[in-house]
């Protein structure tokens, strides 16, 4: 399995900006698919966006759509989230997922490998 930690989380004001990172070790990064879920108290983990090998297919949940921005860099084994204009409701802990088969699906059980999660919250 490949192994994810991601980072960038932090406190952020309605507006503001953040960019999560998420760096893949272990197992080659080659050939797999990658995502961004989030999971708020009480709701259970959704798909934010996803990201094919070669960026070919990109997806994202209607609310972000606009918003947020899916990318990679397969010469570093990294992802990105770049979220901008935050809105209260995208408070959750946002989790980076890898899936070996190089499709997207919005469905958490497809996704193999996940990484422990890092907190945003946007709030005045």
């Amino acid at each position: 399995q490949v192994q994810l930690v991601e980072s960038g989380g932090g406190l952020v004001q309605p507006g503001g900006s953040l960019r999560l990172s998420c760096a893949a070790s272990g197992r080659t990064f080659s050939g797999y698919a990658m995502g961004w879920f989030r999971q708020a108290p009480g709701e259970e983990r959704e798909f934010v966006a996803g990201i094919s090998w070669l960026g070919r297919s990109i997806d994202y949940r209607d609310s972000v759509k606009g918003r947020f921005t899916v990318s990679r860099d397969n010469a570093k084994n990294t992802v990105y989230l770049q979220m901008n204009s935050l809105k209260s409701e995208d408070t959750a802990v946002y989790y980076c997922a890898a899936k070996s088969h190089n499709t997207l699906s919005p469905k958490p059980a497809l996704w193999g490998s996940w990484g422990q999660g890092t907190q945003v919250t946007v709030s005045s």
